[in-house]
């Protein structure tokens, strides 16, 4: 199974797709049943369908709509997977009893977790203030992975801990333990007529050169002098109220503009209580993208599946944002792909991408592979050529090794009049497709000629342009520019995104991840500085300029 993609899409339909028993941990935030056009977040034509959907009935059609979307997480989670569904008051009984319970069975419910998201709310006059949310913890067995999760230092272990030295705080633990196996005189002090030393003189000395000993005010070691450091403690185990986890404040650093952004730490308290590096996380209402980001920073594998075009663009702008010379590779499954994306980018990634799209296996191998790029279900070879326009040449050679690949294949398909392979290019010469009907017509060998358009929509772009409008300075005396971002699409722009300290070798780095209005005030110190900035419109597709400017009393735009 194809890892490490956003997806564009009704889950329903797309879980569907997966392969059963393939999925280590799910974490799902599905929208809250509280019937509030909040709900509809980034306004795209995909989300307001899924909200008008969801909202069609009471209760039991939102329980109906939640349900046959957990029954395909269930098919999906591997023996040893969890799930973590995230709540509020509004239906968790209904969820709980008529959703989980019947799917997973009570015998595999695992925590009942409240998080107090916030403090009571004062205002309210007819019900105390609510403040926590839930999350159900289901296992699909009894073999389900946990790893123990610590938290900080409780107020009973602090207490413990009352001396302090350079190296932080500490108490004193004993230097000796009943029994007369270990008795002797060290540095002046007897370990006692029933006790014994619990290390040898030679690990005693050890210790005194760590300075991990305190004295008699005689200048003898105490029997109960060994230092214990706090830090050397691990934090109390934690329970089912987790009430150590703020929400994502307005001045949070996290903070990217989405009303129902989970906070990182939550995530990453979920991922590693259930998961290894390595394994495999969904998240199939992915909304502000924080389970993806988090989870692609634990070094796990990861699939994020959202009805809303700018979730899965926000999602990758925090990879992109994140982003090191150790972070994986990931593909984005849009309804629509621009041409020049597609067609200029990297060869073997485009290959295995659209591979992929068209329901085969990509070749594992980049060279050696007869020109070979794939193969379909049933091992029909698939080849891809990133270029538009292909002539003859290829069909030939394509022919010849296809036979050489699997000569009994290849025999097997003429005789069923099966295809023998297929070509998938951006468009076909006069040549090529007179060879293919020769080819048919003459020798019974069918070859399927497939434009990357027809399995995937190709769109066009958004336009951007950026104005810069020069101010007064700053109290520093540092120049201070507005940027104004123009973006142009016959789909309508969603936002820009502003990276202020652009390198090309690195990457679009966002500094601002959501940007509706595209304009930005800041200050520039004296010298040459690189700003790029993205659109995006409601197809998910972008663009991005980049400026670059030199500051030297003035405001000077270098071509």
């Amino acid at each position: 199974m194809a890892i490490n993609r956003l997806i564009l899409g009704d889950n329903l339909e797309i879980l569907k797709g997966l392969e059963a028993e393939s999925v280590d941990l799910i974490y799902l935030d599905p929208p809250f049943f509280s019937n509030r056009n909040y709900e509809v977040i980034w306004g795209d034509a995909g989300e307001v369908r899924s909200f008008q959907d969801r909202w069609a009935g009471g209760i039991d059609h939102y329980i109906a709509w939640l349900k046959e979307r957990v029954e395909e997480m269930y098919r999906i989670l591997k023996p040893t997977g969890s799930i973590f569904l995230h709540c509020d008051w509004h239906a968790d009984a209904y969820i709980r009893v008529d959703i989980l319970d019947r799917i997973f069975g009570m015998n595999n419910f695992r925590n009942h977790i409240i998080w107090k998201r916030t403090n009571a709310k004062n205002n309210i006059t007819q019900r105390m203030g609510i403040i926590i949310d839930t999350i159900f913890f289901y296992s699909k067995s009894d073999a389900f992975k946990m790893n123990l999760i610590r938290g900080d230092y409780s107020p009973e272990q602090m207490s413990r801990y009352k001396q302090e030295d350079e190296n932080g705080l500490y108490r004193c633990d004993d230097l000796t333990a009943p029994g007369k196996s270990r008795q002797f005189i060290w540095r002046g002090v007897h370990s006692g007529a029933n006790r014994s030393w619990r290390f040898t003189e030679e690990a005693l000395e050890e210790l005194v050169q760590k300075d991990l000993i305190t004295y008699q005010k005689d200048g003898r070691p105490r029997k109960d002098g060994l230092k214990k450091y706090l830090s050397e403690t691990e934090g109390a185990l934690i329970g089912n109220l987790w009430d150590d986890i703020d929400r994502v404040g307005n001045t949070s650093n996290e903070r990217i503009g989405y009303p129902t952004q989970k906070p990182e730490v939550l995530l990453e308290r979920i991922i590693k209580c259930a998961s290894n590096e390595g394994d495999i996380v969904l998240d199939p209402f992915m909304g502000g993208g924080t389970t993806i980001a988090v989870a692609d920073r634990l070094n796990r594998q990861w699939i994020g599946i959202d009805q809303s075009a700018m979730a899965v663009k926000v999602t990758e702008l925090r990879l992109q944002k994140q982003a090191d010379l150790f972070s994986s590779p990931y593909t984005v499954q849009l309804h629509k792909y621009d041409y020049d994306t597609l067609r200029y980018k990297d060869a073997f990634q485009f290959e295995a991408w659209i591979v992929q799209q068209f329901g085969g296996t990509p070749n594992a191998k980049q060279r050696g592979d007869m020109g070979l790029d794939g193969k379909t279900g049933d091992g029909t070879p698939i080849q891809v050529k990133r270029s538009d326009n292909i002539g003859r040449n290829v069909i030939d050679n394509f022919k010849s090794a296809v036979e050489r690949f699997d000569k009994n294949l290849f025999e097997k398909n003429i005789a069923a009049k099966k295809s023998i392979g297929y070509i998938i290019a951006f468009s076909f010469g006069k040549g090529a497709i007179e060879e293919v009907a020769r080819l048919k017509n003459k020798e019974d060998r069918i070859i399927k000629l497939v434009t990357v358009e027809e399995i995937i929509p190709i769109a066009t772009k958004p336009v951007i342009g950026v104005h810069i409008n020069e101010l007064e300075k700053d109290l520093k005396g540092n120049r201070k520019i507005e940027l104004v971002a123009t973006g142009q699409s016959a789909a309508g722009i969603e936002f820009y995104s502003w990276d202020f300290v652009y390198d090309k070798e690195k990457g679009f780095s966002p500094s601002i991840i959501i940007d509706k209005d595209g304009k930005q005030i800041i200050s520039l110190k004296t010298g040459t500085h690189t700003i790029a900035v993205k659109v995006v419109d409601n197809d998910g597709l972008e663009n991005m300029e980049i400026i670059t400017l030199k500051i030297n009393g003035v405001v000077e735009q270098i071509d």
